[in-house]
């Protein structure tokens, strides 16, 4: 698959999955919402994080906020993902520190300090789209892919998404050399492990 092929599936795949997200209903989203954040804070990986860099949730996402009040609440260190001269920055975050809006929607530390990313243990990701090889489809921009090598290799990175986002077994996404795979994914209804705990 050539580059223009890989940007045209993948542009296919945002069409389609955002559509089917943008449609569930308002209640079921905070419901399933609720149910990953408990997934995701039974981890051991998450239990045992000292700094956990996770994410402000915008649109029809899954909402990050219970998982960052109660990292919050339980004294781990959270840092935001904040961009700063078109790379992603890991700021700190309290809940009720000033923040900023993004252009598409979400918030960002506004006065943070910046945290080093090899400091990080682990890196909850957002996507449009997982399978179960740990592929996914984010919204374009490769913030993530460059910043994920930044992180020590012990670091885990969970993908959190809704049950519809994840792709059926069998099912892989498109994906070029220099996209990067999760380890893991949380759903509301099961946690696909893509590679073996260390």
């Amino acid at each position: 698959m050539n580059s223009a092929q890989l940007k045209r599936a993948k542009r296919d795949v945002r069409r389609r999955v955002l559509a089917e997200r943008d449609a569930i209903p308002a209640n079921t989203r905070v419901r399933s919402s609720l149910e990953i954040a408990q997934r995701f804070l039974a981890l051991p990986e998450v239990a045992a994080a000292r700094t956990v860099l996770a994410f402000w949730s915008f649109g029809s996402e899954i909402s990050t906020a219970p998982v960052i009040e109660r990292l919050h609440g339980d004294g781990t260190r959270v840092a935001l993902p904040r961009i700063v001269d078109g790379e992603l920055e890991a700021g700190e975050y309290r809940p009720g520190d000033p923040v900023t809006e993004t252009s598409f929607g979400a918030f960002e530390p506004a006065a943070g300090a910046a945290i080093d990313p090899a400091a990080i243990d682990v890196v909850a990701v957002p996507a449009v789209a997982f399978d179960r090889t740990g592929r996914r489809v984010g919204y374009g921009g490769g913030f993530y892919d460059r910043f994920l090598p930044r992180t020590r290799t012990d670091a885990a990175r969970i993908g959190l998404a809704f049950g519809m986002q994840l792709m059926a077994p069998g099912t892989t996404l498109p994906a070029g050399h220099f996209d990067l795979q999760v380890d893991l994914v949380v759903t509301e209804s099961e946690v696909v492990r893509c590679r073996p705990a260390a």
